[in-house]
Order: C-alpha cells, then sequence, then structure tokens
C-alpha cells in the first residue's frame, strides 16, 4: 500500500483539533482565512451538463447514476449539450461543468454501442469532443469531472478544457469493504483515486478534489485524507480548491435512512481543512447543502462557493436547488464578506496561464480576468471610451483588517511594506471605499483641493523604433506602415510646432520618439536645440531614459555626462516614461530588449543629480500582479527619498486594443476600472511624504474617469497635450486634445478650483481662471 500520510502526523493533528472547543477552532479558522483571502468568496457561474448518468461504480449514497432503462439515452447529444451550453451563456455564466459516470462503456453495452455508432472509442473521447464545441460555439469554459483518468488522459483533455475535478471523498480503505458505502465501486479504492490526483499534478491540470463526510468515515480518516491533499499540492501546486462536502441522505438509495451530518461536525471539518491545507487554498463548501448557515460556514474557513447555477439544477444532489444568486450574493455580505465571480479555473492559476493553461486557451483566460485571476467585473477598458461602471451597492459591513493596519501605519506616517501595499489592490466594497476617501484626504492635507495642469503640445519626431515593445503600437519599422505610415520629422517642423504651441499659450513642450536607427547622441541635442531657437522661453519636457540611454551610449558617454549636456543645450525636465513595470521578470516579456529596471533608475538618477526633475510612471493592466505594483512603488519612493527629483507620478493604464502582445493573446486586456481608481488612490498613500503630485491621464480614461479619480487621491489632470498620439495609435478614442475649458468644467463639476502649473508645479503669472 502506498504512503500517502504520516500517520503519527494525522494522530497528532487529531489531537490539536480536538483539544480545542469548536468556537476557538473556528476563531482560529477564520483568522487564517481572512489572513490569506481577505474578505473575497468567490463563486463560479455556471451551467451544469450531465453528459451521462451511466457509471460502472455503484456508490450506495448516489441517485446520480442510472441503469440504461432509466434513460431516454446513454449520453446527451451535441446539440444538446450545446443547447444547455448556450442557455447559460445567455445567463452570463462564464463555466461549463461536465459531470458524468465512470467509464460506463465498460458495464453497459448500450453505451459502446453508442459510442462505436458515432465513432468514439471512449466516454472521454466523446467528452473531448463536447468539451471542443462548448470552446468554439460559446465563451464558456469547460470543467470536467469524468472520473479516474491516466495520464494520456489527461494529455487529451487538457486542450478543451480549464480545469479538471476529481472528489477523493476518502482515503479510508475500511469504506471499500462489504456492506460499506463504496463496497463494488473500483473507482472508489483511494490508492486509486490518489494516483489520478498525482497524475492531474503532472500534467499540470488546475484541480478541485474534496472530502464527502459523513458517510462513515472517522475523523482521524479525515485527517488523513486532508493531509494526503496538502501533500500532493505541496510536490505540484495543481489543487485549486477543496470541497468539504457534507452527506445528505437520498431516497432510494441504500443509505436513505443514514442521518445527514450534522451542522458542527461539517464546521469542524472545514475548520480542520482550513488549518492543515496551505494557506492559498481555496476551501468550499456547497451552498445547497446547508441552507441557512452560509454565514457559520464563512466563518469556519470557507472562501468559496463553488459552481452555481442560474440555469440548471444540482444533478448531483437533485433535492437541493441552488440559492438564488441574489440571496448568496446577501447571506455572504451579511457574513461580512464580498461575493465575486470566478473562472472554472481558481484565480492563482488564471495569473499563471502559461503554466497551467492550454496555450490555445491562455488568450481566452487572460482576457477575461483582472490581475488577480478574477473576471472583469464591468465592460470598461481604457482609451476606449466606456463608460464609467456605477460603484456597486455593498450591505455588507466586513472589513480587512491587514488593510486597516495599513492605513493606520500610513497616518501615523510610517511606510508600509511590499505586501501591505500589495493588499491594497484587493480591496473591495467598504475596503474601496475606505482607500479611496483616505487618499482623497492625504491629497487635500499634502497639496490642497486645486486641481492643476499645464498647457503643453506633445511632438513626437518620429514613430520608428528599433526596439519591438510588445505593448506598443505606435512604433514602426523604417519600412513599415502597419496602422499608418512611418514618419521621422525634421527640425524646421518641429520648430514650427512649437512656435505654434506657444501661439497658442502652451509654456511645455513634450517631445519623445521611437529609437530611430540613425539617432544618436547629437540627435536628441540637435532637437533640443531646435525648440529653444525656435521659443528660447519654451520649457522643453523631453526624452525617456531609453532616448537618454540610447543618446548617451552611442557617444560613450556616462549618464550624467550627457545629461548635464543636454541640460546645457536647453533640457529642462524629463518625462518618467519607459518605466512600465520595475520588476524584470515583467520586463523580460513585455519589452525584453528595452532598458532593464537598474538602467532606468540610473537615468533618473543620474537626472536628479545634475538638477533636472523628473516625472515617473508605471503602466499597468497586462501581464504583471500586484506585488509588481507594490515593488515598482516601493522602488520609486526610494529613489525619491534618496534624490527628491520626482515632481509627479502618473499612473498609465495599459490601452491593450492594438497592441501586439494583446492581439497574440499574451496579455490581459489593462486593467479594470477598480484596479484603474485604486492604482491612483494607492500611489498616493503608498508614496506620501515622497512624491506630492499624483496626476489621472485623462487620455487613458477620459473626462468623466478623471473627475471621479480625481476624488480618489489624484490632484493633477496633466497637459492639455496638442497632438496626443501615442494612446490613439493603441486604440483609444479620447481625442488629441483636453482644452482649458473643459479642464474648468470637469474642475467645477466636483467643486474644486483648476490651476494652470508649470511643469515643475510652479505657478505661472498667467493663471487660468478660478470658477469661485
Amino acid at each position: 500500500m502506498v504512503e500517502w500520510w504520516n500517520e503519527s502526523e494525522a494522530r497528532n493533528w487529531l489531537e490539536r483539533l480536538e483539544s480545542l472547543p469548536l468556537e476557538d477552532l473556528l476563531v482560529e479558522a477564520e483568522a487564517k482565512t481572512m489572513a490569506a483571502h481577505g474578505t473575497l468568496v468567490t463563486y463560479s457561474r455556471k451551467v451544469f451538463i450531465p453528459l451521462t448518468k451511466l457509471c460502472r461504480d455503484v456508490c450506495h449514497y448516489c441517485t446520480f447514476a442510472h441503469r440504461p432503462s432509466q434513460l431516454d439515452a446513454p449520453f446527451l447529444e451535441p446539440e444538446e449539450v450545446l443547447e444547455i451550453a448556450r442557455a447559460g451563456e445567455e445567463r452570463g455564466c462564464r463555466e461549463s461543468l461536465f459531470t458524468l459516470g465512470d467509464r460506463p462503456e465498460e458495464r453497459y453495452r448500450t453505451a459502446r454501442e453508442w459510442l462505436n455508432e458515432r465513432g468514439f472509442a471512449s466516454t472521454l473521447d466523446y467528452l473531448a469532443h463536447v468539451s471542443a464545441l462548448v470552446l468554439k460555439e460559446t465563451s464558456l469554459l469547460p470543467h470536467l469531472n469524468p472520473g479516474i483518468m491516466q495520464a494520456a488522459d489527461y494529455e487529451k483533455l487538457r486542450p478543451v478544457s480549464a480545469s479538471m475535478g476529481l472528489m477523493l471523498e476518502s482515503t479510508s480503505g475500511r469504506l471499500c469493504e462489504k456492506g460499506m458505502p463504496h463496497f463494488g465501486s473500483p473507482d472508489k479504492v483511494p490508492e486509486v483515486r490518489l494516483q489520478s490526483l498525482r497524475l492531474a499534478g503532472e500534467a499540470k491540470v488546475p484541480f478541485t478534489t474534496g472530502l464527502l463526510i459523513g458517510i462513515g468515515e472517522t475523523r482521524l480518516e479525515r485527517v488523513e485524507a486532508l493531509l494526503a491533499i496538502r501533500d500532493l499540492h505541496a510536490r505540484y501546486g495543481h489543487v485549486q480548491e477543496v470541497i468539504i462536502q457534507n452527506f445528505r441522505a437520498k431516497a432510494e438509495t441504500l443509505m436513505a435512512n443514514a442521518p445527514d451530518l450534522g451542522l458542527d461536525e461539517h464546521l469542524w471539518t472545514i475548520a480542520a481543512a482550513r488549518l492543515i491545507l496551505q494557506p492559498e487554498m481555496f476551501v468550499q463548501a456547497p451552498p445547497n447543502l446547508q441552507p441557512g448557515e452560509l454565514g457559520e460556514l464563512v466563518r469556519a474557513g470557507v472562501n468559496d462557493w463553488g459552481g452555481v447555477s442560474p440555469v440548471t439544477m444540482d444533478h448531483v444532489n437533485p433535492e437541493a436547488p441552488w440559492p438564488h444568486l441574489e440571496q448568496l450574493e446577501t447571506q455572504t455580505e451579511q457574513a461580512g464578506r464580498h461575493l465575486r465571480q470566478r473562472l472554472a479555473v481558481g484565480p492563482a492559476f488564471a495569473r499563471t496561464p502559461d503554466q497551467w493553461i492550454d496555450e490555445a486557451l491562455q488568450p481566452r483566460v487572460r482576457r477575461a480576468t483582472d490581475a488577480r485571476g478574477l473576471p472583469r467585473d464591468s465592460d470598461w477598458h481604457p482609451g476606449r471610451g466606456d463608460a464609467i461602471p456605477e460603484a456597486p451597492l455593498s450591505i455588507g459591513t466586513g472589513s480587512d483588517m491587514e488593510i486597516r493596519i495599513a492605513l493606520g501605519r500610513v497616518e501615523q506616517g510610517e511606510e508600509i511594506s511590499a505586501r501591505q501595499i500589495a493588499r491594497l489592490f484587493t480591496a473591495e466594497g467598504r475596503d474601496f471605499e475606505r482607500i479611496c476617501r483616505f487618499a482623497d484626504e492625504l491629497r487635500r492635507d499634502r497639496v490642497g483641493n486645486t486641481i492643476t495642469h499645464v498647457v503643453n503640445r506633445n511632438i513626437n519626431y518620429t514613430n520608428i523604433c528599433l526596439y519591438r515593445c510588445g505593448f506598443c503600437a505606435f512604433s514602426k519599422g523604417s519600412t513599415k506602415s502597419e496602422r499608418g505610415p512611418a514618419y521621422n520629422i525634421d527640425h524646421e517642423e518641429i520648430a514650427r510646432r512649437t512656435i505654434e504651441a506657444h501661439e497658442r499659450g502652451a509654456s511645455e513642450v513634450c517631445l519623445q520618439g521611437g529609437i530611430h536607427p540613425s539617432y544618436d547622441g547629437n540627435t536628441y541635442r540637435g532637437i533640443v536645440q531646435a525648440v529653444k531657437d525656435a521659443v528660447p522661453q519654451m520649457h522643453v519636457h523631453a526624452f525617456s531614459p531609453l532616448e537618454v540611454h540610447h543618446g548617451a551610449t552611442t557617444l560613450g558617454l556616462g549618464y550624467e555626462e550627457y545629461l548635464a549636456s543636454l541640460k546645457e543645450c536647453g533640457l529642462a525636465t524629463l518625462p518618467g516614461t519607459a518605466a512600465e513595470i520595475l520588476s524584470d521578470d515583467v520586463r523580460e516579456i513585455i519589452c525584453a530588449d528595452k532598458v532593464n529596471t537598474d538602467e532606468w533608475l540610473a537615468v533618473m538618477r543620474a537626472a536628479h543629480t545634475v538638477g533636472l526633475s523628473t516625472t515617473a510612471t508605471i503602466m499597468f493592466g497586462h501581464v504583471e500582479n500586484y506585488s509588481h505594483w507594490a515593488t515598482h512603488l516601493l522602488r520609486l519612493r526610494s529613489l525619491q527619498l534618496e534624490t527628491g527629483g520626482f515632481s509627479e507620478f502618473v499612473p498609465l493604464p495599459f490601452v491593450h486594443m492594438e497592441a501586439p502582445n494583446w492581439r497574440r493573446g499574451h496579455t490581459r486586456s489593462g486593467p479594470t476600472w477598480r484596479e484603474t481608481v485604486l492604482m491612483h488612490a494607492v500611489s498616493r498613500i503608498a508614496l506620501d511624504g515622497a512624491i506630492p503630485n499624483i496626476q489621472v491621464s485623462w487620455v487613458k480614461v477620459g473626462g468623466e474617469g478623471a473627475a471621479r479619480i480625481l476624488q480618489a487621491g489624484a490632484n493633477d489632470l496633466g497637459g492639455t497635450l496638442m497632438d496626443e498620439s501615442i494612446t490613439r495609435a493603441a486604440g483609444g478614442v479620447n481625442g488629441q486634445e483636453f482644452g482649458v475649458p473643459e479642464m474648468r468644467a470637469l474642475a467645477h463639476g466636483i467643486g474644486r478650483r483648476l490651476k494652470e502649473r508649470t511643469t515643475i508645479y510652479g505657478r505661472r503669472l498667467r493663471e487660468t481662471e478660478d470658477i469661485h
């Protein structure tokens, strides 16, 4: 017999768990749940597709399995499968759950004949066929529960499913003995089921498993099963959720007169699972099997309700209807939690689809999710002109204690850690509102109620670029004309645009472009000189760290020496673009040949050293996660405390529509609205005491979006940006200019004043008219 767990460890765990009163056990389990998962409780909106109710096993409590004579047909036809799937799609479902009996063709001739007539060698072959149909014809992601599988079966089914599952149920061989519930069911032998779970791990399949409790097992046997799951996950990392399902007796079964599992025993086992399993594990309990007790299940450690269908019944527990989704949300909120959808694949696996999802399905998962791996909560996307989603009403009073602690530290003037910053980005409901309100209070205390802006003009002197950043739709090859022609404007045209900007009241020209193959360090000097010759008083805000790096290296100069020479020519400040995400693992994916993190920071440090103020940016919402955002903010904060050279921080939501990497399915579809608001609010909080100004990009979020974000920590609208072209090349629709009258109306709409500033936040002699 394979030893899947340590018997002495199981006994030690049981002794510890039983030494605590149930209430104390629940308190400990709830604390561990909150520390790892916060206030979110997830569920999957699904359709239940019972592909076949034939099964070779004869479990004594099951009403799912039928005899051929009880069915109109051995299997659902493909058209019937698609009919169910499409009905679910119309009701907002994202998952198609295929449940079926174990290899019925090995027991029933009718099953073999039905499959043979249609050209299928086995039930699993047919399952692969209809799963592929659902993927082709609908937006649903299949989750497959086909029973025991071998390595070849996982290889066959992985390309047509997002995840799979098999309830371990129990590791007790005793339950397979004569007179016990698994007698006569070869697929319920513990070693067989554990082997199938192991093979799923080797196949890199996101996997759902769990225990069925109350069928005659002991508490020690439950602990042993949990330890087996824990150890398999520790080895392979593939278990996405563990279901603790309570037994309910069903009529017309051999266990019809067995007592249902009591609530306290269910709570005890959920708490045991939460304490034994890894912190990241999702612990699930079916919400339809303990009606009216969902708050207690949450206290015990549940953070997932599993699949809930607005369309189909629970075919495994037909006597227990699903709770209405509004009722499920109400009860979850009343328990102090926030209910959110997930996909058929768990969030941790959706965040890393290249490791866990078949290549063909990866784009579908990426495009459907946010940086947490949860489904996008609205149809809003940066740059697309979508309406700003309404804030959802929250009836719950739950609060994430770790978020409250982090905000308290900032209130006391302390710096918060990367882990705490990342936790702030997970905020939902009341926590989201609290963060936005706190950020806005910080904004008011630090920079007042005035909204600032600069009148400027963009001059993108070339869109020809040597680099191939996966997120960029602006740059062109020297001979290509994708999404518009390639260009390289001369000094005369730069001068003309500068003069025109000056005549229209601009105090700044912002100059950036691609890395043209013929450019060297002298090119950038010439560009600055062209501006200053045309309008000597014009502020030259120019050249990303990538351009500075290129200019310096082509002349064989250090950053400080080269930047000093640009300053002598008239360069006044630098834009902090090309930062993207200041983590090299992300840069390796989105801009592998660009300056790395240390080089970007080195250019900024050199600029500050020679007396050039700079901005700082982040470009977010593509392949990175909240930990990357936190690291980025802390790296900026560290450099600012060293040099004091950053004048503002500008979050730039990724505009995906024309980005090459998105079109290839390699990125998410930009940040969600919730994430976009939080980026501005959390940056205000994380950078407090370091960078005073937080700018919102109207180009990315539009006027209405900018107004909302200016009430969540931001204080600056940036520039009027005559001739904005980079975001528009990516598919943005918010226009090439946002004039002073429009900015004034925006400010007036939220009861604030608008003031024109210089690039470095000085007050211009000619001020924008005050609205009061």
